[in-house]
């Protein structure tokens, strides 16, 4: 029963802190909603240790998640708070009066010094159970240790400061290692440094803290009962440059500075304030008789650490003539007071009271309260409880205490993971910066709000900033998102107006020339900013509008340039006649789509350097498209201008090897008006194959024909193939063009005498010349004297024809005698024949008995065999078989017939009557046996197998039968 009452009394003491004015309940700010539907945790939550101890509680020291506590005046209490279960006792094995005077316990939980009223100090280390008098420091008080935090370590603390009731200031170091009856004590040495003295002489050294900045420079600050001590330096070169021996050795003759209070305690405190462990400290508080001293703690500054210094009065009814403070605590906004039935936090900020957490009698007077760096945690004790407060997002509203100081870029470092708040933060600091007339900063934030965007617009318009206006809109369009398509064109459109009517106001007043050329970079700046870019583009129409609405040509140009409208800026030029420079845009953009829309206006007045822009792009340009600009600029049959289209065109035939049959009839009708003389060059050129010309035939001929070019026409009656068309044709220009045409049918000879007789009659008829038709006879092999002669008139006389008629009659006899001798010839050869038939019926080969089959290498003459002149013997059998796989289709298959037919006719009687009687049987129904064998023969034995036809044939056929390719290949494995 009891301990519930306990449980329940407890949950009573418990208290909750929040910041002053922080709400229960957000309100609604610029369309947040910060409805807060459960309680809030406190910041500070105290809790009571389940703990009784056996005796009363002297002294408690909590680092690194060690307690440790003295309970009487014998027992010292360890407890690893990381496993609580398992506390361990230590005797201190005192049998005098001596009581604990106080205990101290370093940053790594390892080292404990406990000082005794009798001015003897004991060390006891974590990791062992024995306690271990200090020798050296008999005699001495100790009040106070300022651990190192640099050096120490588990097994060693390394050069440490000790302060006493006397004023003394030693420098020590203690080693954990135990030896044996005679091994190292642990005290290494212990020698005097400093002594602190106030008006009346030295006074007890009440708080000692070392620490070294990132620079390498030491300083301790130690505080008496109304004075605080700054000792700063830097280490001494050689064995002393682990101590402190040469920071001290600075001041000697000198005092220190320090900070005087002349309102006393009779003690005092100071507490660090260390954001993380191991780092250096950030502010401090110091406890004494006129109130806290808190402060910032800068390692950077040369000659005080303490900065941004404020003494905070103690609260009301706290206080040396009243109920005076025990212990001091700081965290990173609130300090902690200690007395003797309450602890009251206050905040460093206001150093206004935000926690009054009041004790209940039961559990005695409090005793001390100390801080877990490591941890965070805090712990008070009396004589009988222990109690632990949890800090718990302490900075969460601190933003609001810094926006009422107006300290805005604090407020949204604390607020930056609260949107609603931050919101508030900006909207507090864009009013602020408003009223104090830095309408800039204040676009600046308001952009970044979310206030309603006409509110904000209409103050700045009603402010006349335009400035501001623009810097508010420009930054309210880069933080829009890509749905909002209608809010980015209307601020494009708006800024874009803005823009202009200041251009359009400061360009016509000279002293203002210098604000005209910045406001126009600005402008600039914003048409070609890429994070606008998207909306500029979606806005691209409109921009456009109010650039022409305004006639700045110039920015339109530019505007058209970074979007990339090049066609916009090209019709632009054009319309007011700079051609060369839209001929550079267009060079210098390369866009295919645009030189087709614009060369039919360019080339009337640049054809020159038109032109040479297409050539320039090569194959980029399809020359089909290009052509209509060129007839259309061709028109005028100028010969500048048909020879810039013929200049093109001969690029596109020569140099990009175009083949499109549309381009080189375009040429050709170039070369037909501007320059015939090429005609027929490229006519020649493009080959006499009508499958490989490009150009049309039919066209090209109908086109020569107009403009009267007859070789030309001559040369594509060739191509067609249309030989007598191109002699008629030739016969009107040149004989010689006929006779060149007339030969070209060179297989067909009826067709080229034919032809050679239309020259021929053309010469005797129309030119009357007997000597020229001589010589054309001459020239072709297939016309005689008598085929030209009916062409003569008739009073021409034999004279003319006497050397003709004689040559065609030596030409005649020499025929005769070749075909006698041809004749003789093949009569020579006809007996030569017949006499091999006669000596191959009496031929014979001889076969002995050992001889064997080529291909089965069994006796021949065991069955029926075929012996070849070549040497070669076979069975029929097995000859049969070799020879059908190389036999084709048709053959095998009357390969196939004949042995069936074999198969079937009667076997041959003895008598010779009987075997006229069954040959003349055979020779009535069908061919006789003997015939069959003699047909199967001429199939079968034509020739030797291996020397004959079929072995050539066969050179491709592989050596193994691809079906038994697998099988003897597994047989030779």
């Amino acid at each position: 029963m009891a301990s519930i009452l306990d449980e329940y009394e407890d949950s009573l003491s418990r208290s909750a802190i929040l910041q002053p004015g922080c709400p229960t309940v957000g309100i609604p700010h610029s369309g947040y909603v910060n409805a807060q539907l459960e309680k809030e945790v406190p910041i500070f939550t105290k809790q009571r240790i389940d703990f009784t101890p056996s005796e009363r509680i002297t002294n408690l020291v909590v680092s690194c998640n060690q307690l440790c506590m003295s309970l009487g005046k014998d027992t010292l209490l360890r407890i690893d708070l990381g496993k609580a279960n398992e506390p361990n006792h230590v005797e201190l094995g005192r049998k005098d009066d001596a009581r604990v005077h106080k205990m101290f316990l370093d940053h790594t939980g390892c080292h404990l010094l406990i000082a005794l009223s009798s001015t003897e100090v004991l060390y006891v280390n974590r990791n062992g159970q024995k306690v271990r008098p200090l020798a050296r420091w008999k005699g001495q008080l100790v009040e106070s240790v300022g651990w190192n935090k640099a050096l120490g370590t588990e097994s060693s603390t390394g050069p440490i400061l000790v302060g006493t009731a006397q004023g003394h200031i030693f420098e020590a170091e203690l080693s954990a290692s135990e030896g044996g009856l005679f091994g190292p004590a642990p005290d290494l040495y212990f020698r005097p440094l400093y002594v602190l003295n106030e008006e009346g002489g030295p006074a007890p050294v009440c708080s000692l803290e070392a620490e070294r900045g990132p620079d390498g420079r030491g300083f301790v600050i130690a505080t008496t009962r109304q004075r605080l001590f700054q000792f700063i330096g830097r280490a001494a070169e050689g064995a002393e440059a682990q101590g402190f021996s040469g920071l001290f050795a600075a001041y000697t003759d000198h005092p220190p500075p320090f900070r005087e209070f002349p309102s006393s305690l009779g003690y005092s405190e100071l507490a660090f304030y260390t954001p993380k462990l191991r780092s250096a400290p950030r502010a401090f508080a110091w406890m004494m008789g006129d109130g806290v001293l808190y402060g910032a703690l800068d390692c950077g500054r040369p000659d005080s650490l303490l900065s941004e210094e404020r003494v905070w009065e103690y609260p009301e009814g706290v206080g040396p003539g009243a109920s005076p403070p025990l212990a001091v605590v700081l965290t990173q906004f609130h300090f902690l007071l200690l007395l003797a039935d309450r602890v009251e936090a206050v905040c460093t900020l206001t150093g206004q009271v935000v926690l009054r957490d009041h004790f209940l009698e039961k559990f005695g007077p409090l005793k001390h309260m100390v801080k877990d760096s490591s941890t965070g945690h805090l712990w008070a004790y009396t004589e009988r409880a222990v109690f632990r407060y949890h800090v718990q997002r302490e900075a969460r509203d601190v933003w609001r205490t810094y926006l009422d100081m107006n300290r805005f870029d604090l407020a949204k470092e604390y607020c930056r993971e609260r949107p609603d708040c931050l919101d508030t933060v900006l909207a507090r600091e864009a009013d602020f910066c408003f009223r104090q007339r830095r309408y800039l900063e204040s676009a600046r934030c308001y952009a970044l709000t979310q206030s309603y965007f006409e509110e904000i617009a209409l103050k700045f318009l009603e402010a006349r900033q335009e400035e501001a206006l623009v810097e508010f809109l420009q930054r309210k369009l880069a933080s829009l998102k890509p749905a909002e398509r209608t809010q980015a064109t209307l601020l494009t459109t708006w800024l874009t107006e803005l823009y202009l009517s200041r251009l359009g106001a400061l360009q016509g007043d000279p002293e203002a020339l210098n604000l005209y050329r910045e406001t126009r970079e600005r402008f600039r700046a914003f048409l070609s900013s890429p994070r606008h870019k998207e909306w500029l583009f979606a806005s691209r129409a409109s921009i456009h509008e109010l650039l022409a609405s305004h006639g700045d040509t110039e920015h339109m140009v530019y505007f058209a340039v970074i979007m990339q409208d090049y066609e916009r800026v090209v019709a632009y030029h054009c319309q007011h006649e700079a051609y060369e420079e839209a001929l550079a845009v267009l060079a210098r953009h390369r866009d295919p789509q645009l030189f087709y829309k614009f060369s039919p206006i360019l080339i009337r007045h640049i054809p020159r350097q038109l032109v040479d822009a297409w050539i320039e792009l090569g194959s980029r340009l399809d020359a089909r498209q290009l052509i209509p600009a060129l007839v259309n600029y061709s028109q005028g049959g100028e010969a500048q201008q048909v020879s810039q289209a013929i200049r093109y065109m001969e690029f596109c035939v020569n140099e990009l090897g175009e083949t499109e049959q549309a381009i080189h009839n375009y040429l050709l009708s170039l070369y037909a008006r501007g320059q015939p003389a090429s005609l027929l060059a490229y006519l020649e050129q493009a080959g006499a194959s009508p499958h490989r010309v490009h150009y049309d035939l039919k066209y090209a001929l109908r086109l020569c024909a107009e403009h009267g070019h007859h070789r030309a026409c001559v040369h594509v009656y060739k191509v067609l193939e249309l030989y007598e068309e191109a002699v008629d044709l030739a016969l009107q220009v040149d004989v010689d063009l006929a006779k060149q045409c007339a030969d070209l049918p060179e297989e067909d000879e009826e067709l080229r005498k034919k032809l050679w007789l239309k020259i021929a009659r053309h010469v005797v008829q129309e030119e009357e010349d007997v000597q020229t038709a001589m010589a054309c006879l001459a020239s072709c092999p297939l016309l005689k004297i008598e085929d030209v002669l009916p062409f003569f008139p008739d009073f021409v006389t034999i004279d003319h024809f006497k050397e003709a008629i004689c040559s065609s009659l030596k030409a005649y006899n020499h025929h005769i005698q070749e075909l006698q001798r041809e004749m003789e010839e093949a009569t020579a050869s006809a007996q030569r024949i017949r006499r091999d038939l006669q000596e191959l019926r009496g031929r014979y080969g001889t076969v002995e008995p050992q001889d064997k089959c080529a291909t089965c290498d069994f006796p021949l003459l065991n069955r029926p065999f075929y012996l070849f002149l070549c040497g070669h013997m076979f069975h029929a059998d097995c000859l049969l078989q070799a020879v059908r796989p190389g036999l084709p289709a048709y053959k095998q298959a009357r390969l196939e017939e004949l042995q069936r037919k074999l198969g079937a006719a009667p076997a041959p009687t003895k008598g010779s009557a009987r075997a006229k009687e069954a040959d003349g049987g055979a020779a009535a129904g069908g061919p006789s046996r003997e015939q069959l064998k003699a047909d199967l023969d001429e199939l079968v034995a034509a020739e030797c197998v291996y020397c004959g036809e079929l072995m050539i044939r066969s050179i491709d056929r592989p050596f193994i039968d691809p079906q038994r390719y697998e099988e003897e290949h597994l047989s030779w494995l």
